[in-house]
C-alpha cells in the first residue's frame, strides 16, 4: 500500500487537532507542542499538523476525500454535521470534468475540504459562472466549520 503524505502549516494546534480528530473520526497517532501525527484508517493518508504562528496566503486550491457512493457521502455528512460542522452541499454537480456529490467543510485556519463522490467523468467542462472546486461560495457567509 501507498499512502499519500499531506504535512499542514496550521496557527493553533489545539483547535487543528479537534477538528481534525472529528473530521477523520479518530485521535492522532503522534502529538508534540508544535506538531501532531494522523493515520486515518480508512485512509491511505499521512497527514501532520505543523504549528506556525502565521500562515499566510493558500498554497493549496482544496483538500478532499474520495468516497465509494452517494451514500458514503450523506453518511460522512451527516456524522459531521452532528459534531456542528456546517457542511456545504453540492450534489449533482459537474466539477472537474466529472459528475460528482459532494460537501465542503473548512478547517480553523480556512482550509476547505471535500468529501466526494464522483459518479462518471464527463467530457465538457462546467460552466464558467459554476462555483465547482472553488474554495470559497461567493455571496455566502463565512463557514468556520467548528466553534471550539
Amino acid at each position: 500500500m501507498m499512502r499519500t503524505h499531506i504535512g499542514l502549516n496550521v496557527t493553533d494546534l489545539t483547535a487543528s487537532i479537534a477538528f481534525y480528530s472529528k473530521v477523520f473520526n479518530g485521535q492522532p497517532v503522534k502529538v508534540k507542542n508544535d506538531y501532531a501525527k494522523f493515520l486515518p484508517e480508512q485512509l491511505a493518508l499521512n497527514f501532520t499538523l505543523n504549528a506556525k504562528n502565521e500562515v499566510k496566503g493558500n498554497q493549496v486550491s482544496h483538500f478532499g476525500v474520495q468516497v465509494d457512493s452517494l451514500e458514503e457521502v450523506l453518511r460522512h455528512k451527516d456524522r459531521l454535521e452532528k459534531l456542528g460542522f456546517f457542511a456545504r452541499e453540492e450534489m449533482n454537480t459537474n466539477c472537474c470534468y466529472a459528475m460528482q456529490d459532494k460537501f465542503w467543510l473548512t478547517d480553523p485556519d480556512g482550509n476547505e475540504w471535500e468529501f466526494f463522490y464522483t459518479k462518471q467523468d464527463v467530457e465538457n467542462s462546467p460552466d464558467k459562472n459554476s462555483p465547482c472546486c472553488s474554495t470559497k461560495n461567493e455571496g455566502a457567509e463565512d463557514h468556520e466549520s467548528l466553534s471550539l
